[in-house]
């Protein structure tokens, strides 16, 4: 769970951010925030919150379909700079992502799953109700283990660093044209 995580929240809380801000500016920051927030608030499949949540939640999954796709990339350059599996990640992506329950969290979660050779999602119980995921890295170790969190950590990091090298990169070509 805490790998499964970190794979989401870099998509959702690092790349989407930046990149509605790289496009346009601080209202595409502030406009994605609130897109994001409010799914987060009341994007629930509850009857209090049913049309009014799915709304936000649909909502919250356009405007991360980019970012979630570019996020998996962005592991996989991360993965190939800390001597993990780039390929796995890359292959992870194309063959398990979309069997995510969400548009969006297959993609990173099957990066970090195949650049670190472990299986993500998968069968779980919560509140007494079995849940048949499918894996993301199908056929990685089952068995994650706390290295394997200090693993991901690590190439997090590395994957934030590659991640403001590109959005340096764009900001600079774009500066140069104004």
């Amino acid at each position: 769970a805490a790998i499964e995580s970190c794979a989401e929240n870099f998509s959702d809380g690092v790349v989407a951010p930046a990149l509605w801000c790289v496009l346009f500016g601080l209202p595409g920051l502030m406009a994605y925030k609130a897109i994001n927030t409010a799914d987060s608030m009341i994007g629930h499949k509850t009857e209090r919150h049913r049309a009014f949540g799915w709304a936000a939640a649909r909502l919250d999954d356009l405007v991360n379909l980019p970012a979630s796709r570019l996020s998996g990339g962005i592991v996989a350059l991360a993965a190939l700079l800390t001597g993990r599996k780039a390929r796995a990640a890359l292959h992870a992506m194309r063959r398990d992502a979309h069997r995510h329950a969400s548009p969006n969290a297959g993609w990173p979660e099957a990066a970090f799953g195949g650049a670190l050779g472990v299986a993500l999602g998968g069968p779980r119980v919560y509140s007494g109700v079995t849940l048949d995921d499918p894996w993301m890295n199908e056929g990685g170790r089952q068995d994650a283990t706390p290295d394997d969190i200090s693993q991901a950590l690590r190439l997090l990091v590395a994957a934030c660093a590659v991640h403001a090298a590109l959005v340096a990169g764009v900001l600079a070509v774009a500066y140069s044209f104004a």
